[in-house]
C-alpha cells in the first residue's frame, strides 16, 4: 500500500490551488467537490478537476477526488466526471453504512469497464464522520475490496453527536480509537482528523505524533503549511529505523537458533516487539526512507 502520511484537501474549483498543491511533495492530494466547494460551484469544480487530472503532472502524489455524499443527488455525476478523468481513487464522505460503500464500488466498476480501465483500478477511501458509521464500522470495513483506508472526521462527528470540541479531544476519543482499531483489524490504513489551526505548527505536530502512536498512518491537512510537519511526524526517524532493523535481524537469528524471546541491549524482545519493529520498517519503506 502507498504512503498516505498527509492527505491534503484542495477545493476542486480553484485551479491555482491545485497547481500549488502539486509542488508540495504531499503523499495524497484530494480534489474536493464536497464541503470545500459552494453549491453553485459544484459544476465548475467537476470541470476544473477533470481538466487538472487530464493536463497536470501530479508527480508521486496520489490523485484523489472527494465526491458529494451518497443520497445528495450529486454523487452519480461526480463519479462519472471523476472516473472519466482517471483519478487514483475516490473519497466517500458522510459514510453511514456498508451499503453506501458497496453502491459506490459497483458504480465505479461500471465506469471502469466503460472507460477501459482494469477492474479494481480505482481505490476507495471512506470518511467516518457520523455516529452511525462508528456503530457500523464492522460492516463498513468489509464493504468492498477496493477499500484501502478509513478517514476519521472528528468535526462532523462532534456535530452529529452534539459534542463540544476541545483540544484534549476526549469527546471524540472513543470514535478515534474505534476507527484505527477497525482499520488495523482488516488491513486498512487509518488517516487521522484535521487540525484546524493551521498557524499552530507545534499543536499540529503534537497531535500528529499522538495519532502515529495510536496506530494511524497519516493525517488530513487543510493548508500547505501543514504538509511538512505532518509527513515528518508519520515518518520513522533514523534512530528508530536503525533499532527496528536491529530487532528484526536479531529475531531472525534467534528464531534460527530455536529461541522465540531474547535479550537485546538489556531489554527482553518477544513477538509483539518484533511485530512493532516490522511495522516501523514497513512505514519507512513506504515513505522512501529505506
Amino acid at each position: 500500500m502507498r504512503s498516505r502520511r498527509a492527505l491534503l484537501y484542495v477545493p476542486g474549483d480553484e485551479m491555482h490551488k491545485i497547481q500549488k498543491a502539486i509542488g508540495l511533495g504531499v503523499d495524497s492530494i484530494c480534489l474536493d467537490i464536497e464541503d470545500g466547494v459552494a453549491l453553485n460551484h459544484k459544476e465548475q469544480a467537476r470541470g476544473t478537476i477533470a481538466e487538472a487530472l487530464g493536463a497536470l503532472d501530479f508527480g508521486r502524489s496520489e490523485r484523489l477526488v472527494r465526491i458529494n455524499p451518497v443520497g445528495s443527488g450529486m454523487e452519480a455525476e461526480d463519479l462519472r466526471i471523476a472516473i472519466n478523468a482517471h483519478p487514483d481513487g475516490i473519497v466517500i464522505p458522510k459514510v453511514r453504512e456498508a451499503g453506501q460503500v458497496q453502491w459506490i464500488s459497483d458504480r465505479v466498476g461500471e465506469l471502469e469497464r466503460a472507460t477501459g480501465r482494469p477492474d479494481g483500478d480505482v481505490i476507495l477511501i471512506a470518511l467516518i464522520e457520523t455516529a452511525r458509521a462508528i456503530v457500523n464500522l464492522g460492516e463498513i470495513v468489509r464493504a468492498s475490496p477496493r477499500l484501502q483506508a478509513l478517514i476519521f472526521g472528528a468535526e462532523d462527528l462532534a456535530g452529529d453527536i452534539g459534542a463540544v470540541r476541545t483540544r484534549a479531544g476526549w469527546e471524540i476519543f472513543y470514535a478515534r480509537s474505534a476507527v484505527v482499531t477497525h482499520a488495523a483489524a482488516y488491513g486498512l490504513q487509518a488517516i487521522d482528523m484535521v487540525f484546524l489551526d493551521f498557524k499552530d505548527a507545534e499543536g499540529l505536530r503534537a497531535e500528529a505524533i499522538q495519532a502515529a502512536q495510536m496506530g494511524y498512518t497519516g493525517k488530513q491537512v487543510i493548508h500547505p503549511a501543514q504538509v511538512g510537519p505532518t509527513q515528518e511526524a508519520f515518518t520513522p526517524g533514523a534512530e528508530e529505523i536503525a533499532y527496528a532493523t536491529q530487532v528484526v535481524e536479531a529475531a531472525v537469528r534467534h528464531q534460527q537458533d530455536g529461541r522465540g524471546a531474547f535479550a537485546l541491549d538489556g531489554k527482553m524482545i518477544d513477538a509483539p516487539v518484533v511485530k512493532i519493529a516490522e511495522w516501523v520498517l514497513q512505514r519507512a519503506r513506504a515513505a522512501g526512507k529505506i
